[in-house]
């Protein structure tokens, strides 16, 4: 089952995908490399958020919110499902797959995702 919202997030996905790929001069497969290591740089954010939210930075104190770590997080999300979006032509497909067999390694059951 899927909802309207997981439609509007896929067809996004897909809009922001088209987008750089029509912004991208690279080679393809260069450019979907790229993709992958842009979420080392987005987990980096969330990891610098947190430190900042934290205050563990004792020259820079508390630099960040909760919020901004939400935000972050989001980044790493959203870059991820692009990512996914370059690499398969099923991304959704390949995510509702993936959560189902983590579910059933983890809570012993087989559809996480209502379907």
């Amino acid at each position: 089952m899927t909802t309207d919202d997981d439609n509007d997030l896929w067809a996004t996905v897909d809009r922001l995908r088209a987008w750089l790929d029509d912004n991208n001069a690279r080679p393809p497969q260069e450019a979907l490399l790229l993709r992958m290591l842009k979420l080392s740089e987005e987990v980096g954010e969330v990891s610098q958020a947190v430190i900042g939210a934290v205050g563990q930075n004792p020259r820079k104190g508390v630099s960040h919110s909760w919020e901004d770590v939400e935000s972050e997080l989001c980044d790493v999300v959203v870059t991820a499902l692009v990512a996914l979006g370059t690499l398969t032509s099923d991304p959704r497909g390949a995510l509702r797959a993936h959560v189902a067999a983590v579910a059933e390694r983890s809570l012993g059951r087989s559809s996480p995702c209502g379907d």
